[in-house]
């Protein structure tokens, strides 16, 4: 299973599965990460953390803990 924490900087990947309970998958979801939404890495933190994403028009930054619970492919 491919997570978007594994996506290297500058490719793009498909969301298959938002996974987690509750509060944090809702709050993924709510940010635009949803089945089927293709997601552009443009760059990581010096440290690891977070991920500048660009998703839906926008940019956004995410936790790699956050990243682990998107399954992409």
């Amino acid at each position: 299973m491919n997570t978007l924490k594994d996506i290297k900087v500058g490719k793009t990947a498909r969301v298959l599965k938002v996974h987690g309970e509750g509060a944090i998958r809702r709050r993924i979801m709510d940010m635009g990460i949803t089945k089927g939404v293709e997601v552009y890495v443009r760059r990581v933190a010096p440290l690891g953390d977070p991920l500048e994403l660009f998703v839906r028009g926008y940019e956004l930054s995410l936790r790699k803990a956050d990243a682990e619970m998107i399954e992409v492919e």
